[in-house]
Order: C-alpha cells, then sequence, then structure tokens
C-alpha cells in the first residue's frame, strides 16, 4: 500500500494595498465587503449609517459598509488591504469606479499592525527631509503639486496623483510654489499607534524646523492578512478641522 501523501498547504497570498476612485450621482448606492479601508470624501457628500460625511472628512473599518451619496454626488478615494486575488472597483447605477494604484506589500511589518490614514500639508515651497517611514503605504495628492525622489529617480505629480512608497527606502519630497496636501494610507507595526513613523535619515535635518503638518483620520488596528478582515468592527471616523 503506497503512503499516504501530506496535504498541500494552500499558497500564501501577499498582501495587497489598493486605492480606488468612485464617482457617485446623487442617491447612488455602493456596498463594499468587510475589508481594512479607509474612505475619503475628495468632493461632495456621502451618507452611511448614521454617518453624513463631507469634503475632507473620512472613516476606516474592517466592517462591510454600504454608503449613498447625497443630493449633490461624491467623489471618494478608497483604500482597501486585501490579497492578491482580491479586489473590489464597484458597480452600479450611477457609479464609476476605478483602480488608481495598487501595490505589493513586501514590506509590511510582521506581527500586529495598524492601517493608519492620515493627510501632509505643506507651505509653499516646503519639503519633508530625507526620510523614511516604518512601514509601505499609498499616497495620492489632493491640492497642489510635489516631486517624490526615491532610489535614484524624481517623479512629479498634481492633484490626483499617487504613488507607492515602500516604506524603508529613502525619499525626499519637494512642495510646488502653491499650498500642498497628499493623503495617505500607511500599514505600520502596531507600537507605532498614535506615534510619528518618520525617521529622518541625516543627523543635521533632525533638529530643523519641519514645514509639513499632519492630521491622523484613522489610527486602526487591524486582523492579520490571513484573516484579511473581521466582521464587526466599529467604524472610525475623523472630520477634518
Amino acid at each position: 500500500m503506497a503512503p499516504e501523501s501530506a496535504p498541500k498547504s494552500a499558497p500564501t497570498l501577499a498582501p495587497m494595498l489598493r486605492l480606488y476612485e468612485d464617482v457617485l450621482a446623487n442617491d447612488a448606492e455602493v456596498s463594499l465587503p468587510a475589508r481594512p479601508r479607509m474612505i475619503f470624501v475628495v468632493h461632495g457628500a456621502i451618507a452611511m449609517a448614521d454617518l453624513a460625511l463631507r469634503d475632507a472628512e473620512a472613516f476606516g473599518s474592517e466592517s462591510a459598509v454600504t454608503f449613498k451619496a447625497e443630493r449633490e454626488g461624491a467623489t471618494v478615494w478608497r483604500w482597501e488591504l486585501t490579497t492578491d486575488a482580491e479586489g473590489s472597483a464597484v458597480s452600479g447605477t450611477g457609479v464609476a469606479s476605478r483602480e488608481k494604484l495598487s501595490a505589493r506589500l513586501d514590506t509590511m511589518p510582521k506581527g500586529a499592525v495598524l492601517l493608519r490614514g492620515d493627510s501632509v500639508a505643506f507651505p509653499p515651497g516646503g519639503c519633508a527631509y530625507l526620510h523614511r517611514h516604518q512601514g509601505p503605504g499609498i499616497r495620492c495628492l489632493r491640492d497642489g503639486g510635489i516631486r517624490i525622489d526615491t532610489k535614484g529617480h524624481s517623479a512629479s505629480y498634481g492633484p490626483g496623483g499617487a504613488w507607492f512608497e515602500s516604506g524603508p527606502d529613502p525619499v525626499f519630497a519637494q512642495a510646488a510654489d502653491t499650498p500642498t496636501r497628499f493623503i495617505r494610507v500607511m500599514i505600520l507595526p502596531m507600537a507605532y499607534l498614535a506615534r510619528s513613523s518618520v525617521e529622518y535619515l541625516n543627523e543635521e535635518d533632525k533638529a530643523k524646523p519641519k514645514s509639513q503638518s499632519h492630521k491622523i483620520y484613522v489610527d486602526m488596528p487591524i486582523a492579520i492578512m490571513a484573516s484579511p478582515a473581521r466582521a464587526g468592527r466599529p467604524m472610525r471616523r475623523l472630520k477634518s478641522s
């Protein structure tokens, strides 16, 4: 009798961070499966359960969510943590959805992690000195213009432009001569809950005044990617100031 072969283990799917842009006509509705995410209202207004969100407001959740555009319609940016086999561009009457950017998270921290959604604002001509972060993330420019220097290359972005930063790779950012702001979502070690994840790499820059300002929308502990979402988590929401 031939020996039984050991059962094959299921392949491990790489974690992915995806950024979508959803444009909703008035009264259009979107339903999304349970998954770690942040939704940022670029323009217009949406309503969901007992929440109403307008321009520059955001919320985060791991639960399944349904939201509806108010009478003026809405454009939202939606970041989701998935596996490489998943994705959720949405469709429906009055809804246009597209994936702006996705990135495989090869530098995702090990162990307990959190999803942070925040904004970074620069005055005209401001910069972020050479630095790195403690985890990967996708940024999307809301206002102004910015040049990103990393890994020997430079790229410039206008409003709506999106880019990925791995975390460990050093980055220098130069804002245009106009007020500039981007929105980002990063996956960070739990140790950075409510703490800055930035590390300046040149000793002479550490004590210099920093021109950029930050606003945290979501700082949300999330499930390990082997189980990408746990239903029933409360939503985390913060209005703009």
